[in-house]
C-alpha cells in the first residue's frame, strides 16, 4: 500500500476521539454546503454532492446531520464566501505535500500554511511545484476482514475499477476520477460498505525520511495541517515507517 493509504489508516485511529470526529463532521459539512451552492441540493443531479454524501457516510456522519446541512445550504448564502484553494510545498527532507482547503479568508489561510511549513523545516511552493509528482485517482477502501480477495477483486473490476490492491487489512480499489461514483455505486449495490471513497492525489513514488528528528517534524506538520479548520485534505509522498503505523 502506498504512503498516503498508511496515513489514512493512522487518521482512522485518531478519529476515534469525540473531538476529532466533531472536527471531521465540521469539515465535511462545509464541503457539502459548498457543493450544494455550486450544483444544487439533489444528489441525483449533482454528482459532486453524491460523492461528498458518500464520503460523509464513510466518516459515520449521521444521515440527519447530512440532510440538515443540505437543507441549510440550499436555503441561505452561508457557503457563498468559501473558495477552494490548493497549496503545494515541501516538508522536511523534501517530502512533497498538497493541501486542499476551503476558506473564507485566503490571506489568513495562506499565512497559516506558510507558518506551518516554515515551523516544521519545509517551505510553501508555487502552484505546480509538486503537483506533477502525483496522479489524480478515485480511491475506494474496503475493510478486508471476512471478505474473499478474489471475490472483491472480481466485483471491483466488473464495476469498472482500474486497479486493485490488498495489504491483508484493507482493499484499495482505484478508478479514473470521473469513474469513482459509478464504481462506488456498483459496489454498494453488491452490499459493500466503505472505509473511504474519494478522489485523491496519489504519489507516483514515495520518499523515506532517515533522520528521526525530521520524522517528528513531518508528523508535526501533518498534525498542524489537520487541526486547521480550513484544511479539507492533505496528500504527500512520504513513505511512512512501519513503526509509526
Amino acid at each position: 500500500m502506498s504512503g498516503h493509504s498508511k496515513w489514512n489508516n493512522i487518521k482512522r485511529k485518531k478519529e476515534k476521539t469525540d473531538a476529532a470526529k466533531a472536527k471531521i463532521f465540521t469539515k465535511i459539512g462545509r464541503e457539502i454546503a459548498v457543493v450544494v451552492k455550486a450544483g444544487g441540493a439533489n444528489p441525483n443531479e449533482n454528482s459532486k454532492l453524491k460523492d461528498v454524501i458518500a464520503k460523509a457516510k464513510a466518516a459515520n456522519v449521521p444521515n440527519d446531520n447530512i440532510e440538515r446541512i443540505i437543507k441549510k445550504a440550499a436555503g441561505d448564502g452561508e457557503a457563498n464566501n468559501y473558495e477552494e484553494l490548493i497549496y503545494e510545498g515541501y516538508g522536511p527532507s523534501g517530502i512533497a505535500v498538497i493541501v486542499e482547503t476551503l476558506t473564507d479568508n485566503r490571506n489568513r489561510t495562506a499565512g497559516e500554511m506558510r507558518h506551518y511549513f516554515d515551523k516544521c523545516g519545509g517551505n510553501l511552493g508555487q502552484s505546480g511545484s509538486v503537483m506533477f509528482m502525483f496522479d489524480r485517482k478515485g480511491i475506494i477502501e474496503i475493510e478486508g476482514e471476512g471478505k474473499d480477495e478474489d471475490t472483491v477483486m472480481e466485483d471491483a473490476l466488473e464495476a469498472g475499477a482500474e486497479d486493485f490492491n490488498f495489504d491483508g487489512d484493507v482493499f484499495e480499489i482505484s478508478t479514473e476520477p470521473n469513474d469513482l461514483g459509478t464504481v462506488r455505486d456498483a459496489l454498494e449495490e453488491k452490499g459493500y460498505t466503505f472505509l473511504s471513497a474519494e478522489v485523491q492525489y496519489v504519489p507516483q513514488t514515495t520518499s523515506a525520511i532517515d533522520d528521526e528528528e525530521l520524522v517528528t517534524k513531518m508528523e508535526k506538520l501533518i498534525d498542524m495541517l489537520e487541526e486547521n479548520d480550513d484544511v479539507q485534505n492533505i496528500w504527500h509522498n512520504w513513505e511512512i515507517p512501519d513503526e509509526i503505523v
